[in-house]
């Protein structure tokens, strides 16, 4: 009996039908593993004009207990009482000035968030203008809050939350702990104006705008725009602004930015960056940063002068002579060993970090190597000094 072992066509190659759903699986595949990676549009940019506004105010808190301005040092806190009194029916006396000290000059601020509406409230900030010991149990009197244009967007008032405490003796020592002539009112402000935005002007296009510039990401949001909403629905405008095109009525404007906001996009590859914090000495390096061939030698020179003083007496029978104090000085130097190592083309982060580990720098000198490094053309990364 003969057995056939050749295999016929159809069992070779798979159907046209079996190809194309595997070549779809492989696809929904890759884009899942794109997206696990990816983040969303809202993640990465906001809409041009959804934006908050800065508020500022000139105010005066009563009620504290002694620690208020001292007058005589802050005329302008008189003038203030002065005005508010006059808007009561008070009118003070030419040339008097009342040396109260339970008031104080403040400057309130608050952030109008976007889209805010008439009646709904803001967290404010009360800071001292003045000389004022504390605002703890002050009381902020009504206060006009104004933008940039002048205009008034809301109005506070409130009793102080004073983070902020301290005691001191009689001896002049004293303890403190944050700062006392800070507070803050929550929902001490009430939105009197709204702000116009460019999402009810009626226009039929809106702006995303990045909050990192960068050209490969804006490119990556304008196409997954397209790919989700049709050809030509979005454009990058530069490496920052992504315009798209939506409709004009506000609700259905609404609607539809809710759908764009959530789709995925996958960012550009950040620039080699190495952010140096020179108070606290921190320096974080980016993934992308690559250093050159090149040799770097760290080491500490330490002076050390130490000072004492000798007496010098005369002899027991001398019959001239006085006892003298004469300076000891001895200079001492040491110079840490320490080896050149060597950083070969190509070198990555993980081999950055370790070859200075290995000589023991501290972060001011690891600041050092970096600059010698980039004056030397043999990293390539920015310097970014905070």
């Amino acid at each position: 009996m003969k057995l056939n072992t050749s295999l016929s066509k159809t069992n070779r190659l798979p159907s046209k039908r079996m190809f194309a759903g595997l070549v779809v699986l492989f696809i929904s595949l890759i884009a899942l593993s794109e997206q696990s990676y990816a983040e969303r549009i809202k993640d990465i940019a906001m809409v041009e004009g959804a934006r908050s506004n800065q508020l500022v105010g000139f105010g005066l808190v009563v009620g504290l207990d002694g620690t208020g301005d001292q007058v005589t040092q802050t005329p302008f806190t008189i003038q203030a009482a002065r005005s508010m009194l006059q808007q009561f029916g008070v009118n003070l006396p030419p040339g008097v000035n009342p040396q109260t000290k339970n008031m104080a000059s403040v400057i309130v601020t608050a952030e109008l968030p976007a889209f805010g509406k008439p009646g709904q409230k803001l967290d404010v900030t009360v800071s001292s203008l003045g000389n004022a010991g504390s605002l703890r149990g002050g009381e902020l009197l009504l206060t006009q809050l104004k933008g940039g244009n002048g205009q008034v967007y809301a109005v506070a008032q409130g009793s102080l939350v004073v983070s902020g405490f301290g005691a001191e003796g009689n001896d002049g020592s004293r303890i403190q702990v944050n700062t006392k002539a800070a507070g803050r009112i929550p929902n001490g402000a009430i939105i009197e104006r709204e702000v116009a935005t460019s999402i009810s002007d009626g226009s039929n296009t809106v702006r995303f705008l990045l909050h990192e510039a960068d050209f490969s990401t804006a490119r990556n949001v304008a196409f997954a725009v397209n790919s989700m909403m049709g050809p030509g629905t979005a454009k990058a405008l530069d490496g920052v602004s992504v315009e798209v095109i939506a409709p004009s009525d506000p609700s259905e404007k609404v609607a539809y930015l809710a759908e764009l906001e959530n789709i995925a996009v996958s960012r550009g590859a950040p620039a080699a960056k190495v952010i140096i914090n020179s108070r606290s000495g921190t320096v974080v390096f980016g993934s992308e940063v690559i250093v050159g061939p090149a040799a770097v030698a760290h080491g500490n020179l330490t002076v050390t002068v130490d000072e004492s003083l000798l007496v010098s007496q005369p002899g027991p029978f001398a019959r001239v002579g006085e006892t003298a104090v004469v300076p000891d000085t001895e200079v001492t130097i040491e110079e840490e060993e320490v080896r050149m190592f060597a950083f070969e083309g190509g070198v990555d982060l993980k081999e950055i970090v370790t070859a200075v580990n290995r000589v023991g720098a501290a972060p001011g000198d690891l600041v050092a190597i970096l600059e010698a490094l980039q004056k030397a053309g043999a990293i390539s990364a920015q310097l970014i000094v905070i």
